[in-house]
């Protein structure tokens, strides 16, 4: 019996561990931190032998193959025992690939994947197709192989997860965008981060689609560098396409072979440029699978936003608070400023990821009057923003910038959670920070 070590007790490894135990592995899970009691009954439910607290080197060593978190960097020390001592390391994704017959829709970038994966999960529900959404979104992808049936699935990967998978093919690839993000995990170098994603086209052939915005110079300047035997559909909003998406006047034009979609952009649920893209990228990969085009302009219009992603939360005394709380780099920040029509009140902060906010300097000037650096290290927006924004504070929780926010805030100004960083100073993950400043807002 072959053995399986899953490195990672979060949604995504105790999803593999679970698929592990199905298909009759010798399995085990360990985690060098704590394991929270919903994954740890999990376990317990399929049999399956944990550790936390600690990497027990004797049981993980002896593993035929590991599947390791993406969470877990690759120079962690006992990722690099594993690897020096011949171990094969894989993801999740890649290993539940394998068991999975089901057409995969893969979706990654810098920004809007998560919105452009809820939106075509949500079009093809829509449809009345049996869907399942997963990898870094929603339930884990290993969990529901083991446990579902879908025909199709819509699956988040993000750079971390594309970074050990070798054999899974996605039948429709999408990059949303390619922008600085992560690069303390990649050597600082925006090519190494850049090739990462372009992981999510390997393997495909030429019944598969690729879908990517040719408005993005880092994606083009790559798709030069890879060979790529799939079907091209760009979308653009600066240029009329062959095939893909493009805008023509106020309407928003979708063409797959010979046929062709078209709405009103002010029918699009969703507001701001950013998120004109991301329903081109939905509408394509709707073509794609067939989908009426009634059926996709009544989804595009009908669909509500992502919690944590330019989230309205609600509105006290004329001023509006939102959480957009997944804007976790510089790039996020810009698109969640760039469409704001009030004066805005803006909370920042958190674990800065190698962050360069000089692109932010211009939107900076003309609408913030205020920031608030909720973070253990604010010196950075400090120097950034000195003299470019009025007022630059100091707080070290949600609830005591959400006060700040409210006393510094009049009638018909925006508080905007949009903190340009990871989370991981203050709060478990971008969710819990989402969440607390939300908590906050509600108890004013």
């Amino acid at each position: 019996m072959s053995r399986i070590v899953i490195l990672g007790g979060g949604e995504s490894g105790t999803g593999a561990a679970v698929l592990a135990k199905v298909k009759g592995f010798d399995v085990f899970l360990s985690d060098k931190g704590e394991i929270t009691p919903e994954y740890t009954e999990i376990l317990r439910k399929w049999d399956i032998p944990y550790e936390s607290g600690q990497h027990s080197e004797d049981r993980i060593l002896n593993a035929d193959e590991v599947i390791k978190s993406p969470g877990i960097p690759s120079d962690a020390p006992i990722v690099r025992k594993i690897a020096d001592a011949g171990i094969s390391i894989i993801s999740e994704i890649e290993f539940a690939g394998r068991y999975d017959s089901a057409k995969k829709i893969c979706i990654t970038g810098s920004n809007g994947k998560t919105t452009t994966t809820s939106l075509i999960y949500y079009l093809l529900q829509q449809a009345g197709l049996n869907v399942g959404l997963g990898g870094n979104i929603g339930r884990s992808y290993a969990y529901q192989v083991a446990t579902e049936q879908h025909d199709i699935y819509v699956l988040e990967i993000s750079s971390f997860q594309l970074d050990n998978m070798y054999d899974f093919k996605a039948d429709i690839a999408i990059i949303t965008n390619i922008t600085p993000d992560h690069l303390d995990r990649y050597d600082h170098s925006i090519e190494k981060y850049a090739m990462a994603k372009f992981r999510i086209t390997q393997n495909m052939d030429k019944d598969d689609c690729f879908i990517f915005c040719s408005d993005d110079e880092i994606t083009i300047r790559h798709l030069d560098q890879i060979v790529i035997k799939a079907k091209m559909l760009p979308f653009s909003q600066k240029k009329e396409v062959k095939e893909g998406a493009f805008l023509r006047g106020d309407k928003m034009v979708v063409r797959v072979g010979d046929k062709e979609c078209d709405m009103f952009l002010q029918e699009l649920a969703l507001g701001g440029k950013h998120n004109v893209y991301n329903s081109m990228a939905a509408a394509i990969a709707g073509k794609v699978m067939d989908i009426d085009n009634d059926n996709i302009r009544r989804s595009l219009s009908s669909f509500q936003a992502v919690e944590h992603r330019l989230e309205k939360v609600m509105s006290i005394k004329d001023v509006l608070y939102i959480n957009d709380s997944k804007a976790t780099n510089v790039d996020a920040a810009w698109y969640a400023l760039e469409c704001q029509d009030r004066p805005v009140v803006w909370i920042v902060g958190g674990t800065d990821k190698g962050n360069d906010y000089s692109v932010l300097l211009d939107l900076a000037r003309e609408k913030v009057k205020a920031m608030i650096c909720m973070g253990l290290d604010n010196r950075k927006f400090h120097e950034s923003f000195k003299g470019v924004v009025p007022e630059i504070h100091d707080v070290t929780s949600a609830a005591d910038a959400v006060k700040l926010a409210s006393r510094i805030a009049k009638a018909g100004d925006v508080v905007l959670l949009s903190p340009c960083c990871a989370s991981f100073d203050l709060f478990k993950n971008y969710e819990d920070r989402g969440k607390k400043f939300k908590e906050a807002v509600r108890n004013l």
